[in-house]
This record gives structure tokens, C-alpha cells and sequence, in this order.
């Protein structure tokens, strides 16, 4: 996804890629594009992106609402993070 390549590019000797890096960098992103801008963003990927996408979408909230029901403590960035 190009997106995903600039931003590697500009961050990649600035930060260590560690879980807090990533999600400061994809939450500085996403408060400046509104919604057109990112469907726009879904529109231009390819397929398998697209299928990633939604893989890595499903994968994560149904791990939010298993911990959930199973009454186990989650973290408030990982909340955060999914929406």
C-alpha cells in the first residue's frame, strides 16, 4: 500500500518500530484524513490488500470481544487502536 511505504520511508531511521511508535504514527495519520480520504485510500488497494485489511480487522475485534467476554482486563490503547 503506498501509504504504508511513505510512511516506512519517513519514519524508518527516526523510530524503532515498537508497538507505542506505530500506534503514535497510525493515530497522527488518521486524525488528518476525514472519511472520503479514506475510502479513497481503500479504493486504490489491490485485492490482497484489501483482503488483509478486513482479515486484520475481523482478527482483532473478535480477539477484543472474546477477552471481553471471558472478562479478562484490556488494554485501553489496544481499544483505542481498533477504532
Amino acid at each position: 500500500m503506498r501509504l504504508v511505504d511513505e510512511l516506512f520511508a519517513m519514519y524508518r531511521d527516526r523510530l524503532s518500530g515498537d508497538e507505542e511508535d506505530l500506534d503514535t504514527i497510525t493515530f497522527t495519520v488518521l486524525e488528518h484524513f476525514d472519511r472520503e480520504e479514506l475510502m479513497s485510500i481503500v479504493k486504490d488497494m489491490r485485492d490482497d490488500e484489501l483482503e488483509y485489511f478486513i482479515r486484520q480487522y475481523l482478527l482483532e475485534t473478535l480477539k477484543e470481544k472474546f477477552a471481553r467476554k471471558e472478562g479478562k482486563s484490556i488494554d485501553p490503547n489496544y481499544i483505542r487502536h481498533l477504532h
